[in-house]
């Protein structure tokens, strides 16, 4: 027996959640233990509520978080954290896979139902959906809260700078030499060339295209750029 009381005890201390304001945290937490070891020992009061299973009505659900809220309920928390801390707990373990994070987000969120019950519509959903909407919340933020922040120190957050205008003036003159250079090849090296290069088709593509062997041209590629190369030593 005494061992069974130890256990309850360990196994009540878990329902250390932060309730509410700091004012009346630790008043409302103390009797939330005290009626949790007495119903875990076999003392449990007869008019105490008590939600078991998986086929628990979502009416009483609702019930129970509506007394929540309108009169801060003790014993109507307690039934809904021992029917949904457990719940939220897998929850959050299958989203951080830290079970340790995921007992301190179960806590958060147990906190927050207590103190938002008041906010609960039951003509707008159901007690399950908005206490694990409460859940989702906490667990994004907690997620937000962790990214690291922006270092705006680091290198591959700078800016490019801005090129020189000579490097831009020699671009732009390399452009029209190159454009002109084009102008002087024979219409069927133009073509081939830009396929190639400005339309990125490998050479078997623009043989088929242009319904001529590969052997012509590969060869009409480097009849151009020889030209090409000729045409641009010509005029710098």
């Amino acid at each position: 027996m005494i061992r069974g009381q130890e256990a309850a005890v360990k196994a009540t201390m878990s329902l250390s959640i932060h309730i509410g304001s700091e004012t009346c945290q630790n008043e409302t937490l103390a009797i939330i233990r005290r009626r949790s070891l007495r119903r875990d020992i076999g003392m449990t009061q007869p008019n105490s509520p008590k939600l078991k299973g998986g086929d628990v009505d979502p009416a009483e659900l609702a019930r129970l978080l509506v007394t929540v809220g309108e009169s801060r309920n003790v014993e109507a928390f307690e039934a809904l954290f021992r029917f949904y801390a457990p719940k939220v707990r897998a929850f959050m373990t299958m989203k951080t896979k830290d079970r340790q994070a995921a007992e301190e987000l179960m806590q958060e969120t147990m906190s927050s139902v207590w103190i938002k019950a008041a906010q609960f519509d039951p003509d707008r959903g159901n007690a399950s959906a908005w206490i694990f909407t409460i859940a989702r919340n906490i667990r994004i933020d907690a997620y937000r809260r962790k990214r690291p922040a922006l270092d705006l120190d680091d290198q591959a957050l700078m800016p490019e700078e801005a090129p020189q205008a000579d490097r831009e003036l020699e671009k732009a003159q390399e452009a029209k030499l190159l454009r002109n250079a084009l102008a002087t090849l024979p219409p069927e090296q133009q073509d081939v060339l830009k396929m190639a290069f400005f339309e990125d088709k490998p050479h078997s593509a623009i043989a088929e295209q242009m319904g001529l062997p590969l052997g012509t041209v590969k060869s009409r590629i480097r009849l151009a750029f020889s030209k090409l190369r000729d045409a641009l030593e010509d005029r710098r």
